[in-house]
């Protein structure tokens, strides 16, 4: 076998891995289904939201205040009047994209370090790896509450501070795949044949780590949904009457010792829904693809 013959081999083989997740594999499965299938029911009920939901989420109507559950109000309505269930479904919008792009910025980043600091070592691993020890030292919540009080509330800011607190995660992961990827005999015979080093990490190295990075992605949308949540509940996140279901819960919690329950169900509901289906699809690709796994089966 010829060296530069060497050198894409990996990378094939990495095709090859990522192939390992067809349709007959998802059905040996069914977590993977269950999980999938879960988490494209929360993606259209955020696309569709004008359509499903019945109501306008902050049209206020005080006729029907504080009404329970009924046939016309599934979920109830608020102390102005407003529907419960519109705003859990356009709730979703708020959670989804907060998850998408928090994490978008965390793993941009975070990925971005993390193989610079493992390819190149030396100083620039150093210096790299201590800030992201500083980051670390902080509790992840109370980092995100800090960053979004000293930006302002806003929902813009929170995803910049949920993303700033998902990096430390992603730099750690992608920088200790590339240290046990970057000596590795394809890698010496890629960089014998005169690849760059650009072109060593962009085709040979990131290609193989990439399945424990999508699993980490996809968790961590778990978290950032969760994250949204609280700095929301916190009045954080997104500003009244914009629906989100931390701020829902929190404007809702007053009411439970008057026994209008319903208020805080209908939100509720939707943070453990979002929260639980992402973070078992993330545990289900973390079983597929992970060949450890797959052969101990």
């Amino acid at each position: 076998m010829t060296t530069q013959a060497q050198a894409v081999v990996p990378t094939d083989a990495a095709r090859r891995a990522r192939g390992w997740l067809t349709w007959e594999n998802a059905r040996r499965n069914p977590r993977i289904l269950i999980g999938g299938g879960l988490v494209l029911f929360l993606v259209a009920v955020a696309i569709f939201a004008p359509l499903l939901a019945p109501y306008d989420p902050i049209a206020v109507n005080g006729a029907v205040s504080l009404e329970p559950p009924s046939g016309s109000h599934p979920f109830g309505t608020d102390d102005v009047g407003r529907d419960v269930l519109s705003r859990v479904i356009f709730g979703s919008r708020v959670s989804l994209s907060v998850g998408l792009i928090a994490v978008g910025i965390g793993a941009v980043i975070g990925i971005s370090l993390g193989m610079a600091a493992g390819y190149v070592g030396g100083v620039f691993d150093l210096v790299s790896m201590r800030l992201i020890d500083a980051l670390l030292a902080f509790p992840a919540l109370l980092l995100a509450i800090a960053i979004t009080a000293a930006l302002g509330p806003d929902l813009r800011n929170a995803m910049i501070a949920i993303g700033i607190v998902a990096i430390p995660g992603f730099t750690r992961l992608s920088r200790g795949q590339v240290l046990a990827t970057r000596n590795r005999e394809y890698i010496e015979a890629a960089r014998t044949i005169g690849c760059s080093d650009v072109r060593i990490v962009a085709r040979h190295i990131f290609p193989n780590i990439t399945n424990p990075l999508i699993v980490q992605a996809t968790l961590a949308i778990a978290g950032a949904m969760l994250a949204e949540a609280a700095l929301s509940f916190l009045g954080l996140g997104a500003q009244p009457p914009t629906p989100t279901w931390g701020a829902d819960v929190y404007y809702s919690q007053r009411y439970l010792s008057n026994l209008k329950w319903w208020m805080s169900i209908g939100p509720g509901i939707g943070i453990f829904l979002a929260v639980f289906s992402f973070n078992f699809f993330g545990d289900a690709l973390r079983d597929a693809l992970d060949p450890r796994l797959r052969r101990s089966r």
